[in-house]
């Protein structure tokens, strides 16, 4: 079997597949792009989208986080990250379509990327305060969904780390806060107890954020 390779760049979407990848235990090779010698360019052969993060299983190329997510599940089945029911697949689905499609695509492109949506950069700032707005709704919702430290279950769920990464967009902003969300904030503080998440910390993909 070829290396397993992860197309990153530190504080990115990436980081959930990161994550996933020191779960399940297997040798793996990380490229961050930003740095890397000939990296971009290398990640826009293997992904026309020129968006990471990009795994590499065995000289297939997956992009779109879920799928990347799904693809790191299915090579530790015993790990149960897919859940451990077919109904809790199910779930785990429907929290990723939501949190890829509707928070990170929609209402933080709307903040991040709002030269995607317009061309008259005066309209920037009104873009970017409807995104803020959306994601603010979303937050309040996650937390009300929310019945335990997993998003799915009683178990660690692919759906956890991406929680992660929007929990940390959101509090570097302060739209979330141990009073304000306190059941996403005992999420994210039970899943940094978790050695993987302290290595990608140690290998400098992602800062220390308090809880």
């Amino acid at each position: 079997m070829s290396p397993i390779r992860l197309y990153t760049y530190p504080e990115s979407t990436s980081i959930a597949p990161h994550i996933l990848l020191h779960e399940i235990g297997v040798d793996f090779e990380t490229v961050d792009v930003t740095s890397a010698e000939n990296g971009l360019e290398e990640l826009r052969k293997l992904n026309p989208k020129a968006r990471i993060p990009v795994l590499v299983i065995d000289n297939q190329v997956i992009t779109e986080s879920t799928a990347i997510m799904t693809a790191i599940a299915q090579l530790a089945p015993e790990k149960h990250l897919l859940g451990q029911s077919n109904l809790e697949t199910v779930r785990v689905y429907e929290w990723l379509n939501w949190l890829s499609g509707t928070l990170h695509g929609h209402a933080w492109g709307m903040v991040l990327r709002p030269e995607r949506y317009i061309d008259d950069v005066s309209m920037y700032d009104a873009i970017r305060a409807k995104g803020m707005l959306a994601a603010k709704e979303i937050y309040e919702m996650i937390e009300e969904q929310l019945e335990g430290v997993n998003a799915v279950g009683h178990g660690l769920t692919i759906v956890d780390p991406f929680l992660y990464v929007v929990y940390r967009w959101a509090a570097s902003r302060g739209i979330v806060s141990k009073e304000t969300h306190p059941k996403i904030c005992q999420l994210v503080s039970e899943l940094v107890k978790r050695p993987s998440v302290k290595r990608v910390i140690q290998a400098g993909f992602m800062t220390v954020i308090e809880t």
